[in-house]
């Protein structure tokens, strides 16, 4: 498998879970603006909505390759703010494990970002005109 391939099948495996987790805060924005509102941020609605967005469009970005580094920047910085803000409780199990898997997806966006999409891209298309 060329190194292209396998930043197209890295971009999939690290998209797949943000767009999911984005479409299913559309589902219920309810539910998500009051664990928002859970960890004292204000204006929860707004950001259960911008983070729906957000999700599903820097999942797509990198899917396709758009502006991929970017949106593995973005979303590595997402991953941190995510783990500090709501997985901060360390003597949880769960919460602890959550907050090392959002910084460890945070790695792996960076590492994105630094290598950015590969030559199955939009951005590879893109820069041959």
């Amino acid at each position: 498998m060329n190194n292209g391939m396998i930043l197209l099948v890295a971009r999939i495996l690290l998209a797949v879970m943000f767009i999911l987790s984005g479409f299913e805060k559309f589902g219920d924005i309810a539910g998500t603006a009051g664990y928002i509102a859970s960890k004292g941020l204000p204006m929860s609605t707004l950001v259960a909505w911008a983070t729906a967005i957000f999700e599903v469009g820097a999942g797509i970005a990198l899917v396709v390759g758009f502006q991929t580094r970017l949106a593995a920047f973005a979303l590595a910085l997402f991953c941190i703010a995510a783990a500090v803000i709501f997985h901060w409780d360390f003597g949880d199990f769960v919460q602890r494990l959550f907050f090392m898997k959002n910084l460890t997806i945070a790695g792996g966006m960076l590492a994105l970002a630094v290598a950015g999409a590969g030559s199955i891209s939009v951005d590879a298309k893109r820069s041959q005109h």
